[in-house]
């Protein structure tokens, strides 16, 4: 492999793993929220932020 095409394959890895993070971020995030919606009995958030759940997981 050239050095064009290994730049390439690490570029495109390092998109991968840097969504991936961004992706698990907002779950952690979305959970905390979730859980504090629970506890506050706030069934609106709740219903707002098990969809945005959903979509990160669809």
């Amino acid at each position: 492999m050239d050095v064009s095409g290994y730049a390439a394959m690490l570029g495109l890895f390092a998109e991968m793993v840097l969504d991936d993070a961004i992706r698990k971020q907002k779950e952690q995030t979305l959970y905390r929220e979730i859980d504090s919606a629970l506890a506050r009995g706030d069934e609106k958030s709740f219903i707002v932020l098990t969809e945005q759940w959903k979509e990160l997981h669809s």
